[in-house]
């Protein structure tokens, strides 16, 4: 046992919570250090030896205790220096009556994003792209995928679709798509977006460093010139852990329809 772990562990014996399966009894009294305090984000677990020994079960307990936890994202596992407490995720919130960049919405709170390229190129259109983007026949789309990060941690994934004749060059954006479209007036200026729960795919909860079936935000937006003209597709997957969305709600005015009191 480590000596950061003795210390927060003591050297006495676990005394489980009564009730249930012996591996659900221990993963109760980890859950239960970690919220009292006891364990805090980024300790070490002791090993799977030592929490058998101390707990009087077996290590096979132990491991479906551990690897549950795991699976619920309370631990991680790192390979060859052992089990630690997840590192608290910093919430975001992000404003629904406002349209902008992921970029310009993350520098108005002082974060520093970056983005890794998951896809950048021109392609044959699908069907729902052509439908949605209003495509000509034959006319192909431009689609620019990016893995969303601040520091380390991966936030979201964006895939986003528009005409060619938009963006003939996918491999000349930078750190913003809006930015790259404003040089050529081609911003969006309204938006209509739905929202919905989703469990995170295997691909995606890979790339998001989330237990796969993870609860996530499946966010799909279809952007807008001022002409009305749809100008940007974009199916987006968020981390559920991480970000909050938050819409301002006003009455409706009163002298437009409401009755007087």
């Amino acid at each position: 046992m480590t000596e950061q772990s003795r210390t927060i562990f003591g050297d006495g014996p676990v005394v489980l919570p009564v009730g249930g399966p012996l591996y659900l009894q221990l993963k109760r009294w980890v859950e239960d250090a970690i919220k009292h305090g006891h364990i805090n984000p980024g300790d070490a677990l002791p090993s799977e030896r030592d929490l058998a020994q101390r707990a009087d079960v077996s290590r096979v307990t132990v491991r479906k205790a551990v690897q549950q936890l795991v699976n619920e994202g309370v631990l991680v596992q790192r390979h060859g220096s052992g089990t630690f407490v997840a590192p608290e995720t910093q919430r975001v919130e992000q404003s629904l009556s406002q349209l902008t960049s992921f970029t310009e919405d993350m520098a108005r709170r002082g974060m520093a994003v970056r983005a890794e390229w998951l896809e950048r190129g021109l392609y044959a259109s699908s069907p729902e792209e052509t439908i949605i983007l209003g495509l000509g026949s034959g006319e192909r789309v431009a689609r620019i995928s990016r893995l969303r990060l601040t520091g380390d941690m991966p936030l979201a994934i964006e895939r986003a679709s528009l005409s060619s004749a938009v963006l003939p060059d996918p491999m000349a954006i930078r750190d913003s798509l809006y930015k790259h479209l404003d040089l050529s007036g081609a911003r969006p200026v309204r938006a209509i977006q739905r929202i919905r729960a989703a469990n995170i795919s295997e691909d995606d909860a890979h790339l998001l460093q989330v237990p796969v079936g993870s609860a996530g935000l499946h966010i799909e937006r279809i952007s807008y010139l001022s002409t009305g003209r749809v100008i940007e597709f974009t199916r987006s997957i968020y981390r559920g852990d991480t970000y909050d969305f938050v819409a301002e709600l006003r009455l409706g005015d009163a002298n437009n329809g409401a009755r007087k009191p």
